[in-house]
Parts: C-alpha cells; structure tokens; sequence
C-alpha cells in the first residue's frame, strides 16, 4: 500500500501499543544506538507518509525527536521505548494488532542494524550460514545497547534457543527481530516460539528447514 495521509488513525493516542507498560523500567544509565531510532522514524515515513510522521512527532511532544540521531552515539533506552510506543500506535492500523505491530518494528530493527557496517561485517563473516549468524547475536546486541544478556544454544542442526536476560521489549518485538535474522541468512520456512520467563527474561526456539 502506498503511503497516504488517510491511511493514518486520528485518534492514534489512544491506539493500545505492546511497548508501554516498558516504558518506566529501564534505568537512565541504560542505552541504545541511534541508529534504531532512525530507523523507526524513516519507517514511519515511509508506511505513513509525513501526515504519520507529525503525528509520531505530536504524540512524542519533544522536539528532540524531530532530529536525527547520531546512528552510534548512546541514548537512553526510555527514549527508544518512547518512539515504540508513538510508532506503533501511529502503524497499528496498517499492521494490525499491538502484537502484529511490534513485530513489524522489531524486524525494522534488524534489518537498519544489518544495513550497518557492522551488520554488513557479521552477514559476511556468518557466509549465509544461520548458524553463525545466530551465534553473532549476543555479540550484535552488545553492540547496539549496554543491558540486559543474551545466550544462543544449538539443539540439533536446525534449531536454536535464544535466551534475554533483563530486556525491555516485549516478545512479538523479539520475534520480529529473530526471525529477520534468520530471513537474512539461507535459513528455509524459519519458525519460532516464545515465553515468558519472567517480567524482563523470555526464551525463544527457533527451527528452519
């Protein structure tokens, strides 16, 4: 669907969004790169158009949002969760439910980290293998926050558990994330399961053909 200003809800403040009950959590010393930050901006744009964009930006009501972030500078993960939370409610009527949103938005994520030179090292160095492509998502994540912990498990030649230890996303926004990395290397019909471990922790397997 092209973008177009009637594609836009009006009353997106009050659309439900799977990032806000996150939104208190993270710490002031907790931090993500501002490269994502863009990232969900210019999709915003580019689904909305620029009647979504400003709306994003009324529904954030700070004038720091309105400029581009330095895409490997530091800023605060509430920030991020606040351009979650005004993304989503803004795309959830081209996308669907909060979940089906959130997906959308993570797997955006993945694919501006891979768009970046480092992405660009790790899909080079992982040579389309899945496998090693997974193994570099602890590493990936490092990179691109300072919290939480991350662990990659094989079982067998075409399954993983991916574990997050103190991560303030909600699981349809990982799924997305875990399954465009998949969708990125030669992984075939890539599917995946999650739970809850407890309030910041989940789990997920992943299976490929």
């Amino acid at each position: 669907m092209s973008p177009s200003q009637g594609s836009v809800k009006p009353s997106a403040a009050e659309t439900p969004s799977a990032y806000s009950k996150y939104l208190s959590l993270p710490s002031p010393a907790e931090t993500v790169r501002g490269l994502f930050m863009n990232g969900l901006l210019h999709m915003v744009r580019n689904h909305g158009g620029e009647l979504a964009l400003k709306q994003c930006y009324e529904l954030l009501a700070d004038k720091r949002f309105e400029r581009s972030f330095i895409s490997f500078s530091s800023y605060p993960m509430s920030d991020f969760l606040r351009v979650l939370v005004a993304a989503s409610q803004v795309l959830a009527p081209q996308f669907g439910s909060p979940d089906a949103t959130a997906r959308q938005l993570g797997a955006t994520t993945v694919r501006d980290f891979l768009d970046s030179m480092a992405g660009k090292t790790l899909l080079l160095l992982s040579g389309g293998s899945p496998e090693r492509l997974l193994s570099n998502v602890p590493a990936a994540y490092r990179a691109a926050s300072n919290f939480g912990e991350r662990t990659v498990t094989m079982k067998g030649d075409k399954c993983a558990i991916v574990t997050f230890l103190h991560d303030f996303l909600p699981l349809p926004h990982t799924e997305g994330v875990l399954l465009s990395v998949l969708q990125a290397s030669n992984a075939k019909n890539p599917q995946i399961r999650s739970r809850a471990l407890g309030p910041l922790d989940s789990e997920y397997e992943l299976t490929w053909d």
